[in-house]
């Protein structure tokens, strides 16, 4: 009996995925490679995510975030998804509590803790996805952003947003909830 429980936990230990978890920083933050380290300069971010052929997403994180501990350890590092930030995401790690300083497009400069209450952030994780080019006039991300979504989701959510992003569904007239209805009624 000893030895079919060893030979089922052993096979339930192969069949389920096994994904490895980001490091976690000094700031008490998961540290996936795919983060980029920045000056936390909005501006040049977009420039170097353009540069790159990327998109800009800002994530917001803070130390203990259950949720945010579930993305990073059941959502982002599915390969699909992984590869899909990696391919396609210029990604900034922002933290809810941080004291590093950030710039924001219309070039004011303060705490990331103090720029999360400038754009409305509330919850993490979130996600803010910035707009290819920016507006003409000064602008702040939080009224750049052509979509930010608070809170943590499962793969299906996850993957369909990213790729929602990507094809610029925000432009369309199908809402992310119907693109998303429509994809996993498709079996995507």
């Amino acid at each position: 009996m000893r030895l079919m429980s060893f030979l089922a936990a052993g096979f339930l230990a192969l069949a389920a995925p096994a994904f490895a978890t980001a490091p976690m920083g000094d700031d008490g933050l998961h540290k996936p490679e795919w983060l980029q380290d920045t000056f936390k300069d909005m501006t040049e971010d977009l420039e170097a995510a353009t540069a790159e052929g990327k998109r800009l997403l800002v994530i917001w994180e803070q130390r203990g975030c259950i949720y945010c501990k579930k993305m990073h350890e059941e959502v982002f590092p599915a390969p699909e998804i992984a590869a899909l930030i990696e391919e396609n995401y210029f990604v900034v790690q922002m933290n809810l509590f941080g004291d590093v300083e950030v710039t924001d497009f219309d070039g004011t400069a303060l705490s990331e803790k103090e720029m999360a209450r400038r754009w409305g952030v509330v919850f993490t994780p979130t996600m803010m996805f910035m707009p290819d080019t920016l507006p003409d006039g000064g602008t702040t991300a939080a009224q750049a952003a052509v979509v930010t979504m608070p809170g943590a989701f499962g793969k299906g959510t996850t993957e369909s947003l990213l790729r929602w992003v990507l094809e610029k569904g925000y432009e369309g007239d199908e809402h992310f909830q119907k693109y998303l209805a429509r994809k996993l009624s498709e079996g995507q």
